[in-house]
């Protein structure tokens, strides 16, 4: 593969001519290929350079190379004045498994993953569900599923409300949304936007599975779009279409893709990786700098006007806490020393809690395509919400979950619920002052019964398409739930729930006692620190985070530069 071979030439296991000759083999024109070995070996000179050259100090400094990290680096690094350091725990992104798009999943439970899991909870029978977040460059959008969903025009308007700041409004943010991206897609400029650093296309070449999802669905009454990132987001009725995703001639294109390797030649930007984040330096009310571990030293950089933490729903609150913001009875269990008593640091968690899966069984395997999930759907768990509340996805292959092993098989395909308006809250805490240990994960999973209800609901729809007469050709036979009902199925929902590894909100944007970033995601009690990643979402957003975390990466760079 053409990025593996990039990989390689970057980290000097490959000269310029091998890499020329062999992306020659794999089709790319001689002079494409000679253009990009150009570009690597001035983005490793550069580097290289950088990082034997560490200054005290930095204009900015800014900590998580992840979806919004990546954003926030390289509009800053746009300014040639200003000198921009961005720390990246993680490692390399260009390695088959992370650029493969149809085995996506596999990333997780590697090294390219935090490996979180939530404590044991009685709302999923006691078990401990996995919670991945990408490390290495990129972040999750290295690991994830790739999906494209911008969010619906009223998570927007609901954020503007409570940060007290129309520019998070729908109007403002989808004119940043069609600023960004580069959409091969059917026309609409009035929602959409080309010529982006963000290329967005429709999963091409579906599997016909997801058509017979599509058709199945508008049997059971769903209207069916172009596009489920255009009008569908702006009405309340909800609908389905083919999965808009990060793909581009077979390779995942994560944020470091669009926004960091092309400005990484630059001498005003400077990228560490497997760099570990201690904490934050704050001197009496003013953040000044960071504590990191990297090449077996610990290092203390400055930041002479701002730092940026974008390290995620579950590190950010984690460097807030370590570094003396958070709930002041907490930190001082660990001897902490209080800077700013704020109580929300950790709470508000949420996720997309997804049934894995109602399942059935082909008469031939199912080869997967894409991403393995080219079909989705908007939907209502209760005709009377205004907002659809559910997202469904027809998956290409067993989508189960650890206590539903028994079931998968290559025959098998998947309708996979999810609540994309969840009404359970958890909470983070640390279990030590030790910066090494993970923070303890309260998921609290479907622990609200509405979301229960929603559950079973959202199962019903995923039934109705399943056994249609559009998706018979690939229903030989339900393996699971089939008939359950009562306490049978709900038991097989806990059993089968787990995560969309979209958590979310541990650091939200507002104006209560509960907030810990103001409207331009500042942290309250603190100058010069800010936090710009899906931990300040109020409330998560109506499908997959990739897109609104690189938007918030956006927004914070608006801000900075205003």
């Amino acid at each position: 593969m053409l990025g593996v071979l990039e990989g390689q030439l970057y980290k000097g296991e490959l000269t310029k001519q091998a890499f020329i000759s062999a992306a020659v083999i794999t089709g790319v024109p001689a002079a494409t290929a000679a253009d990009l070995a150009d570009k690597y070996l001035a983005i490793s000179a550069n580097q290289e350079a950088r990082r034997a050259a560490l200054r005290p100090y930095y204009d900015y400094i800014i900590v998580g190379a992840g979806a919004a990290g990546a954003v926030v680096a390289r509009r800053l690094a746009e300014n040639r004045d200003a000198n921009v350091l961005l720390l990246e725990a993680g490692g390399d992104d260009l390695t088959e498994s992370i650029l493969t798009t149809e085995t996506w999943f596999f990333n997780q439970g590697t090294p390219a993953d935090w490996q979180f899991a939530a404590q044991p909870s009685p709302s999923v029978n006691g078990r401990s569900i996995a919670q991945a977040m990408g490390k290495a460059l990129g972040g999750s959008t290295s690991i994830n599923g790739m999906v494209w969903a911008r969010g619906h025009k009223d998570d927007f308007d609901g954020w503007a409300k409570a940060a007290g700041d129309s520019a998070w409004s729908y109007d403002h943010i989808l004119g940043i949304y069609r600023r960004i991206e580069d959409w091969h897609g059917p026309a609409d400029p009035l929602r959409r936007g080309t010529g982006g650093e963000v290329f967005v296309q429709p999963a091409m070449n579906p599997h016909p599975l997801a058509h017979a999802f599509l058709a199945g669905a508008a049997s059971r009454g769903f209207s069916i779009h172009d596009d489920h990132n255009g009008e569908l987001q702006e009405v309340g009725s909800g609908g389905g279409a083919v999965t808009n995703v990060r793909i581009r001639d077979g390779r995942r294109l994560n944020s470091a893709a669009s926004y960091l390797y092309p400005v990484m030649d630059r001498p005003n930007l400077t990228v560490l990786t497997s760099a570990y984040v201690n904490r934050v330096i704050v001197d009496g009310q003013v953040a000044v700098g960071v504590e990191f571990a990297w090449q077996g030293q610990v290092h203390t950089i400055r930041a002479a006007s701002e730092i940026v933490l974008s390290a995620g729903a579950f590190q950010t609150p984690k460097l807030l806490m370590l570094s003396g913001i958070g709930e002041r009875a907490h930190l001082e269990s660990f001897g902490i020393p209080v800077i700013s008593d704020l109580p929300g640091v950790g709470r508000n968690m949420q996720d997309h809690p997804i049934f894995s899966s109602v399942l059935w069984e082909a008469s031939e395997p199912i080869i997967g395509r894409s991403n393995g999930a080219e079909a989705n759907l908007f939907a209502k768990s209760n005709p009377d919400l205004d907002v659809p509340d559910l997202h469904i996805f027809n998956v290409e292959g067993p989508y189960v979950s650890e206590r539903n092993l028994q079931f998968a098989g290559p025959n098998v395909w998947s309708i996979s619920p999810a609540l994309a308006r969840p009404k359970s809250r958890g909470y983070l805490r640390l279990k030590s002052a030790d910066s090494r240990d993970a923070v303890e994960i309260n998921a609290n999973m479907i622990g609200d019964v509405r979301d229960l209800e929603a559950l079973r609901a959202a199962i019903v729809i995923s039934r109705e398409i399943g056994n249609s007469a559009a998706m018979s050709a690939y229903a030989h036979r339900e393996i699971l739930p089939v008939d359950a009902a009562g306490e049978a199925l709900d038991n097989i929902i806990r059993d089968s729930v787990t995560s969309m590894h979209h958590a979310s909100g541990t650091a939200k944007m507002g104006q209560d006692n509960q907030s810990v970033v103001d409207g331009h995601l500042r942290v309250y009690g603190v100058k010069n620190l800010r936090v710009a990643d899906a931990s300040i979402m109020p409330t998560i957003t109506t499908g997959n985070t990739q897109a609104p975390s690189i938007l918030i990466g956006e927004r914070m760079a608006e801000i900075l530069s205003a």
